[in-house]
């Protein structure tokens, strides 16, 4: 069983994710993709998975912070280039178990595919 976390350090959620892991026992690694960067061939194919819609934090400083005229015109490709150029904008935490993946931070998700064999 491999889990990876991925997410930024300083994130309130993504700790709870952390938080969580650690009390249950669960082992992971944590990616920050602020530091560590993501691919975008990695990138791509969550978005083909989760779709560019639920990955694109649409409610943080990160996405106020681009000119109305970007936010406006969004789609699959800017929103790809977007999530890259600013890995702050992508909905965090995504747990990724081993090809299985939860976007989010949710107890009982979390229950559910850490007790999985």
């Amino acid at each position: 069983m491999s889990i990876t976390l991925y997410g930024i350090a300083n994130c309130d959620t993504v700790k709870k994710a952390k938080t969580w892991l650690q009390q249950q026992g669960v082992e992971y690694s944590f990616h920050d993709y602020r530091k560590q960067g993501l691919d975008a061939d990695q990138l791509t194919a969550w978005v083909d998975e989760l779709g560019w819609e639920a990955l694109l934090n649409r409610r943080g400083t990160t996405w106020r912070k681009l000119d109305e005229s970007v936010r406006d015109a969004v789609d699959r490709d800017s929103a790809i280039q977007i999530m890259l150029d600013n890995p702050a904008i992508i909905k965090r935490p995504l747990l990724d178990r081993d090809g299985k993946k939860l976007l989010g931070f949710d107890a009982d998700a979390y229950q559910e595919i850490a007790k999985q064999p």
